[in-house]
Protein backbone atom coordinates (compact mmCIF):
# COMPACT_ATOMS: atom_id res chain seq x y z
CA UNK A 1 0.00 0.00 0.00
CA UNK A 2 1.27 3.59 -0.65
CA UNK A 3 0.13 6.86 0.60
CA UNK A 4 0.00 10.23 -1.36
CA UNK A 5 -0.59 13.42 0.67
CA UNK A 6 -2.09 16.52 -0.67
CA UNK A 7 -3.72 19.60 0.08
CA UNK A 8 -7.53 20.57 -0.64
CA UNK A 9 -8.24 24.08 -2.42
CA UNK A 10 -9.79 25.05 1.38
CA UNK A 11 -6.53 24.52 2.44
CA UNK A 12 -7.04 20.72 4.07
CA UNK A 13 -4.41 18.25 4.29
CA UNK A 14 -5.64 14.73 2.73
CA UNK A 15 -3.83 11.38 2.73
CA UNK A 16 -5.47 9.36 0.09
CA UNK A 17 -4.31 5.19 0.36
CA UNK A 18 -3.30 3.81 -2.87
CA UNK A 19 -3.25 -0.23 -3.50
CA UNK A 20 -0.11 -1.03 -5.11
CA UNK A 21 0.14 -1.94 -8.47
CA UNK A 22 0.07 -5.67 -9.22
CA UNK A 23 3.86 -6.83 -10.51
CA UNK A 24 3.92 -7.52 -14.35
CA UNK A 25 2.81 -11.23 -15.37
CA UNK A 26 6.14 -11.82 -16.29
CA UNK A 27 7.05 -10.92 -12.76
CA UNK A 28 5.01 -13.21 -10.38
CA UNK A 29 6.47 -16.14 -8.69
CA UNK A 30 4.85 -18.66 -10.91
CA UNK A 31 5.66 -17.10 -14.37
CA UNK A 32 9.44 -16.76 -12.83
CA UNK A 33 9.12 -20.95 -12.31
CA UNK A 34 8.06 -21.26 -15.62
CA UNK A 35 10.46 -19.16 -17.11
CA UNK A 36 13.30 -21.00 -15.07
CA UNK A 37 11.95 -24.48 -15.56
CA UNK A 38 11.73 -23.73 -19.99
CA UNK A 39 15.86 -22.70 -19.35
CA UNK A 40 16.59 -25.19 -17.87
CA UNK A 41 15.12 -27.42 -19.81
CA UNK A 42 16.13 -25.53 -23.22
CA UNK A 43 19.83 -25.65 -21.84
CA UNK A 44 19.39 -29.28 -21.22
CA UNK A 45 18.85 -29.30 -24.95
CA UNK A 46 22.11 -27.97 -26.00
CA UNK A 47 23.93 -30.01 -23.20
CA UNK A 48 22.27 -32.94 -24.31
CA UNK A 49 23.34 -32.30 -28.12
CA UNK A 50 26.80 -31.68 -27.39
CA UNK A 51 27.27 -34.70 -24.94
CA UNK A 52 25.81 -37.22 -27.37
CA UNK A 53 27.34 -36.25 -30.52
CA UNK A 54 30.83 -36.02 -28.37
CA UNK A 55 30.36 -39.10 -26.87
CA UNK A 56 27.90 -41.08 -28.87
CA UNK A 57 25.65 -42.08 -26.82
CA UNK A 58 23.67 -43.71 -29.02
CA UNK A 59 20.48 -40.97 -29.29
CA UNK A 60 21.29 -39.46 -32.43
CA UNK A 61 24.83 -39.92 -32.69
CA UNK A 62 25.87 -43.88 -32.56
CA UNK A 63 28.90 -44.44 -30.90
CA UNK A 64 30.99 -45.24 -34.55
CA UNK A 65 30.65 -41.61 -35.02
CA UNK A 66 31.16 -40.25 -31.13
CA UNK A 67 33.71 -36.82 -32.25
CA UNK A 68 36.14 -38.13 -29.49
CA UNK A 69 36.51 -41.37 -31.90
CA UNK A 70 37.06 -39.00 -34.81
CA UNK A 71 33.81 -38.71 -35.96
CA UNK A 72 32.36 -35.14 -37.01
CA UNK A 73 29.22 -33.85 -35.59
CA UNK A 74 27.96 -31.44 -38.37
CA UNK A 75 28.18 -34.33 -40.94
CA UNK A 76 25.26 -36.07 -40.48
CA UNK A 77 22.78 -32.91 -40.16
CA UNK A 78 24.46 -30.67 -42.50
CA UNK A 79 25.37 -33.17 -45.56
CA UNK A 80 22.03 -34.63 -45.47
CA UNK A 81 20.39 -31.46 -45.41
CA UNK A 82 17.01 -31.04 -47.89
CA UNK A 83 17.93 -29.45 -51.56
CA UNK A 84 16.94 -25.97 -49.90
CA UNK A 85 18.66 -22.20 -51.43
CA UNK A 86 21.88 -22.99 -48.94
CA UNK A 87 22.15 -26.73 -49.58
CA UNK A 88 25.33 -26.13 -51.48
CA UNK A 89 26.88 -23.77 -48.67
CA UNK A 90 26.40 -26.49 -45.79
CA UNK A 91 27.01 -29.20 -47.99
CA UNK A 92 30.47 -27.94 -47.91
CA UNK A 93 30.76 -26.97 -44.35
CA UNK A 94 30.00 -30.40 -43.41
CA UNK A 95 32.75 -31.69 -41.40
CA UNK A 96 34.94 -28.97 -41.78
CA UNK A 97 37.25 -28.70 -38.60
CA UNK A 98 36.77 -25.21 -37.83
CA UNK A 99 32.90 -25.77 -38.08
CA UNK A 100 32.65 -29.11 -35.92
CA UNK A 101 34.69 -26.85 -33.10
CA UNK A 102 32.90 -23.74 -33.36
CA UNK A 103 29.36 -25.83 -33.40
CA UNK A 104 30.66 -27.81 -30.17
CA UNK A 105 31.87 -24.90 -28.60
CA UNK A 106 28.42 -23.10 -29.42
CA UNK A 107 26.79 -26.11 -27.52
CA UNK A 108 28.53 -26.62 -25.25
CA UNK A 109 28.50 -22.79 -24.21
CA UNK A 110 24.90 -22.07 -24.39
CA UNK A 111 23.84 -25.38 -22.58
CA UNK A 112 26.26 -24.30 -19.54
CA UNK A 113 24.94 -20.70 -19.49
CA UNK A 114 21.43 -21.66 -19.88
CA UNK A 115 21.79 -24.44 -17.01
CA UNK A 116 23.22 -21.86 -14.75
CA UNK A 117 21.51 -18.71 -15.79
CA UNK A 118 24.18 -16.85 -16.33
CA UNK A 119 24.80 -14.87 -19.56
CA UNK A 120 21.46 -14.71 -20.59
CA UNK A 121 22.20 -11.94 -23.13
CA UNK A 122 25.02 -13.85 -24.69
CA UNK A 123 23.42 -17.65 -24.55
CA UNK A 124 20.74 -15.96 -26.22
CA UNK A 125 21.56 -14.48 -29.22
CA UNK A 126 24.23 -17.11 -29.88
CA UNK A 127 22.03 -19.61 -29.64
CA UNK A 128 19.18 -17.62 -31.38
CA UNK A 129 22.02 -17.37 -34.25
CA UNK A 130 22.77 -21.10 -34.37
CA UNK A 131 18.84 -22.01 -33.91
CA UNK A 132 18.52 -19.68 -37.10
CA UNK A 133 21.44 -21.26 -38.86
CA UNK A 134 20.07 -24.80 -38.55
CA UNK A 135 16.62 -23.70 -39.62
CA UNK A 136 18.11 -22.26 -43.00
CA UNK A 137 20.06 -25.97 -43.26
CA UNK A 138 16.79 -27.41 -43.39
CA UNK A 139 14.28 -24.84 -45.83
CA UNK A 140 12.18 -25.70 -46.32
CA UNK A 141 10.76 -27.75 -43.36
CA UNK A 142 9.28 -30.80 -44.06
CA UNK A 143 5.64 -29.62 -42.29
CA UNK A 144 5.87 -25.78 -42.87
CA UNK A 145 5.93 -23.59 -45.47
CA UNK A 146 8.69 -21.60 -43.24
CA UNK A 147 7.90 -22.37 -39.36
CA UNK A 148 10.08 -24.81 -37.79
CA UNK A 149 11.26 -25.89 -34.09
CA UNK A 150 14.43 -24.49 -34.85
CA UNK A 151 12.18 -20.60 -35.03
CA UNK A 152 10.17 -21.16 -32.02
CA UNK A 153 13.34 -22.17 -29.80
CA UNK A 154 15.30 -18.76 -31.09
CA UNK A 155 12.35 -16.70 -30.17
CA UNK A 156 11.62 -18.92 -26.40
CA UNK A 157 15.61 -18.16 -26.37
CA UNK A 158 15.01 -14.38 -26.93
CA UNK A 159 12.30 -14.26 -24.22
CA UNK A 160 14.24 -16.09 -21.82
CA UNK A 161 16.82 -13.04 -21.62
CA UNK A 162 13.96 -10.25 -21.82
CA UNK A 163 12.57 -11.57 -18.51
CA UNK A 164 15.63 -12.54 -16.67
CA UNK A 165 15.33 -16.22 -16.41
CA UNK A 166 18.25 -16.86 -15.07
CA UNK A 167 17.50 -14.69 -11.73
CA UNK A 168 14.96 -18.13 -10.68
CA UNK A 169 16.43 -21.35 -10.07
CA UNK A 170 19.96 -20.31 -11.21
CA UNK A 171 22.98 -18.09 -10.56
CA UNK A 172 21.90 -14.82 -12.54
CA UNK A 173 21.44 -12.83 -9.49
CA UNK A 174 24.92 -13.92 -8.89
CA UNK A 175 26.59 -13.18 -11.74
CA UNK A 176 24.74 -9.84 -12.55
CA UNK A 177 25.86 -8.63 -9.82
CA UNK A 178 29.89 -9.43 -10.25
CA UNK A 179 31.93 -6.89 -11.07
CA UNK A 180 32.65 -7.60 -14.46
CA UNK A 181 29.29 -8.17 -14.97
CA UNK A 182 28.55 -4.62 -13.52
CA UNK A 183 31.50 -3.08 -15.91
CA UNK A 184 30.51 -5.08 -19.06
CA UNK A 185 26.27 -5.10 -18.75
CA UNK A 186 26.03 -7.03 -22.09
CA UNK A 187 27.56 -9.98 -19.59
CA UNK A 188 24.16 -10.51 -18.45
Amino acid sequence: MAVSTGKTREGFTVRVLHAAAPAPLTETPAARYVWAITRLALGWVFAWAFLDKTFGLGHETPAARAWIDGGSPTTGFLKNSPEGPFAGLYNDLAGQTWADWLFMIGLAGIGIALILGIAMRIAAGAGALLLVLMWTAVLPPENNPFMDDHLIYAMVLIGLALVSAGTTLGLGKWWNGTALVRRFPVLK
